[in-house]
């Protein structure tokens, strides 16, 4: 039988796919979030050294507007690009990241891999669910992890963003509201989030920041909007890993406690 891991590892051997964490301290839902502490380390140190565990990426970087993130991630020997101030959408922030790395560097990048600085429970083997389908489908621009809603309240959380998809996996709709409808009797409906690890291919993305923001990408805060309304799909791609995004001072205990039974901190935190 065919190694599973060898066969993505020819896929990928001949291209430059990096990851690009944007983190920024002015969050309005969760001011400081970054630098929150989880386990004695800032939370984009847990994001990034687990990124940085992932066997599909050739580097690492945090996108930041920020000075204390810069100092700290080179502080624990990352790498961390100076980023505008002004940038609405994360997306934005890893697009002018990508070129300044591309220009310092000299190497285009092939596939940027955007994971967000607030899910620090993120596991490597993540970012290999959300590239893999790009490398089998050369027409595939974007993927999206997502994973399933377990509880109603999370499902009526405003900082959970929820999708819903077609038969074929591509993303109809993002909202912060709960979609599908439960109102017209129906209790039992598909409950899904997305979860914010998503490879572009450079030239898509370059298009995508060229984008003008479009009124449901405004409305509902979520940068995949900008796509959708544009007439391009995203792909969205289940994983089987349980993660939680920070936005609140409640998700971050919770995300604590979790830390506790994780099996990779041991890892990379003494």
């Amino acid at each position: 039988m065919e190694n599973k891991n060898s066969k993505f590892s020819t896929l990928n051997s001949q291209l430059n796919i990096i990851s690009i964490i944007p983190a920024r301290m002015g969050s309005s839902r969760f001011p400081g979030k970054p630098m929150k502490e989880i386990s004695g380390m800032p939370m984009i140190g847990h994001v990034y050294k687990r990124v940085k565990m992932s066997k599909t990426l050739n580097e690492v970087y945090v996108a930041t507007c920020d000075q204390i993130i810069y100092d700290y991630i080179e502080s624990i020997g990352g790498k961390a690009v100076m980023t505008s101030d002004c940038h609405e959408r994360c997306s934005d922030r890893c697009a002018e990241a990508m070129l300044k790395i591309e220009n310092e560097t000299g190497i285009k990048c092939d596939i940027m891999v955007m994971v967000q600085g607030d899910e620090p429970l993120t596991f490597p083997e993540m970012i290999d669910e959300a590239v893999e389908p790009m490398l089998k489908d050369k027409s595939i621009l974007i993927t999206n992890l997502v994973a399933d809603i377990d509880t109603l309240e999370a499902f009526e959380n405003p900082n959970e963003v929820k999708v819903v998809m077609d038969k074929e996996l591509n993303a109809l709709y993002f909202s912060r509201e709960p979609i599908p409808s439960r109102k017209k009797g129906v209790l039992e409906v598909p409950m899904k989030k997305q979860v914010c690890v998503i490879p572009f291919t450079r030239d898509f993305l370059l298009e995508y920041n060229q984008m003008e923001p479009t009124p449901l990408e405004i409305i509902e805060s979520v940068d995949m909007m900008r796509i959708l309304e544009n007439g391009e799909k995203v792909k969205m791609v289940p994983t089987k890993y349980i993660t939680k995004c920070v936005d609140t001072n409640e998700d971050l205990e919770q995300v604590e406690e979790m830390m506790k039974k994780d099996i990779l901190i041991s890892k990379y935190i003494n």
